[in-house]
């Protein structure tokens, strides 16, 4: 989207400087120096690090402008820039500005809930996109920075915006609304992520629900039939509401009929559209509700069944979600560490334990510690010990010292599991190692995204791609925490919430 510099100050109540800069375009917002867009507008955004710091080289990167609460001393005073009181604040503003002036033709979509919003983000927009020209967040950017930006990177061509939306606190998800407008609301479950601040299932519940709250009557909620809370969420929203699941009832009743050796599923999708069959882009079994609802919103835009079945066997899932990988001895890794709660913990140990092989290799399941559940904690933890009994996992590695990844480890080795102890991710992949790994074991990675462990996934495959022995890998950690250019300048994430 192509705005110049006076209309954003206009929008964020700021000012150009220099004066004679007012007419310069910048084509969407960037928070991020070594990822960013030439052309593009830098926020310098106050987080864990100042963005000011990193304004000469998002310049330098090609950026047309900046956005800043003051002029750094290290930037020449002739580049563009945009002062304001609080970029992040801003961003909003403007956001809010260009959905009502640029996009006020185009559909926006909002997407929530307590795990699988990212897929079914991918999924819509994979469906979407066989027939419409789309725009939706990269990666999980879905928060108060990652929402503005994508709306602001949306061409003004765009039919529709898909933005997922996180919250951690009550009200998030009604801020976000407050700046997006969504026409769609699509709930993807209500479960226990972030119960610690958000006031257990109830509070989840709440805060899900405003998406619903904010649609407009002429809206459509999309929900999950299957949840427990259905009646709940059909009562926040006075829009038209469309269910999708496993039950009989629904709008949209999806049936699995198969899952192959690489976790991706064979469904049939019943709607009044007629029928669906697609086998899923996205790895494991729980991908097939999340389907449904993707399903659900296309088909009620128009896109004929075909086109719908296409876009799912079409879609790729965002980083670290159900990465399935296989490494030179056969070794076959599952990296689903970018985030966890009990229902996505849940669903990666089904599909380690669908992993098969000739052989009957083993199942080790590498699991750190799932943060923010508050007064459900270590019941939560316990019943994923018990989840890794119950498949018949071979080992269980913990990476965490504190009490409840010990709960953890103690359900599981109670019901025969065995189990090892370590307190980071070095002594992790260092444990793993010593397992000695070979063709047809199979190992999954999955923990909250502070815990890290894509590294021990990422020290897996780099050292067994480098065996020429035995199947016995030496970790390497020297390896980057992300996917980023080790040393590369950043002032914020664009989204990290559930």
């Amino acid at each position: 989207m192509i705005v110049t510099l006076a209309e954003i100050a206009a929008a964020a109540g700021g000012r150009v400087e220099p004066a004679a800069s007012a007419s310069v375009q910048v084509d969407g917002f960037a928070h991020d120096s070594r990822s960013l867009v030439p052309g593009s507008l830098f926020c310098a955004i106050l987080d864990r690090r100042d963005g000011h710091a990193f304004v000469a080289d998002a310049i330098r990167a090609g950026a047309s402008a900046a956005m800043v609460e003051r002029r750094p001393e290290t930037v020449d005073p002739e580049v563009p820039i945009v002062i304001v009181d609080s970029v992040i604040a801003s961003m909003a503003n403007v956001a809010a500005w260009a959905r009502r002036v640029h996009l006020a033709d185009a559909t926006v979509v909002g997407i929530t809930g307590s795990t699988g919003k990212t897929s079914t983000k991918d999924l819509l927009r994979a469906a979407l996109a066989t027939r419409r020209q789309v725009h939706a967040n990269d990666a999980s950017f879905n928060n108060e920075i990652g929402l503005p930006t994508t709306l602001l990177a949306a061409p003004v061509s765009t039919e529709f915006v898909i933005c997922e939306m996180g919250a951690r606190f009550v009200g998030n998800i009604a801020d976000l609304c407050a700046i997006a407008a969504p026409d769609i609301g699509l709930i993807t479950n209500i479960g226990t992520a972030h119960g610690e601040h958000l006031g257990g299932p109830a509070g989840v519940l709440a805060v899900k629900s405003e998406l619903l709250a904010a649609l407009p009557e002429r809206g459509l909620a999309v929900l999950p039939a299957d949840d427990a809370t259905l009646a709940s969420l059909r009562s926040a929203t006075r829009s038209r509401v469309l269910t999708a699941g496993a039950d009989v009832a629904a709008d949209v009743v999806v049936r699995v009929l198969d899952l192959d050796a690489e976790l991706r599923a064979d469904i049939e999708l019943q709607s009044p559209w007629g029928k669906v069959r697609a086998r899923l882009g996205l790895r494991g079994v729980h991908q097939a509700a999340n389907a449904a609802l993707a399903a659900t919103v296309a088909l009620d835009a128009g896109i004929d069944p075909d086109d719908v079945g296409a876009g799912l066997e079409a879609a790729r899932g965002s980083a670290w979600r159900m990465e399935l990988s296989v490494s030179q001895v056969g070794t076959r890794v599952l990296n689903d560490s970018y985030n966890a709660n009990p229902q996505s913990v849940a669903a990666a140990i089904d599909a380690l334990a669908s992993l098969t092989g000739p052989n009957a290799g083993r199942r080790i399941a590498v699991l750190g510690v799932m943060r923010e559940l508050g007064e459900h904690s270590e019941a939560e933890h316990r019943a994923i010990g018990r989840r890794v009994a119950a498949h018949g996992i071979d080992v269980l590695v913990t990476v965490g010292d504190d009490s409840d990844i010990s709960a953890l480890a103690e359900a599981a080795r109670a019901d025969g599991v065995a189990v090892v102890e370590v307190s980071d991710v070095a002594a992790a992949t260092s444990a793993i190692a010593e397992l000695g790994l070979g063709p047809d074991d199979a190992v999954l990675v999955k923990a909250s995204r502070a815990v890290g462990l894509e590294r021990v996934a990422a020290a897996i495959l780099e050292a067994m791609s480098r065996e020429s022995g035995p199947p016995i890998f030496q970790p390497d950690l020297d390896l980057p925490t992300d996917r980023s250019a080790a040393g590369g300048s950043t002032s914020a994430a664009g989204g990290s919430a559930q």
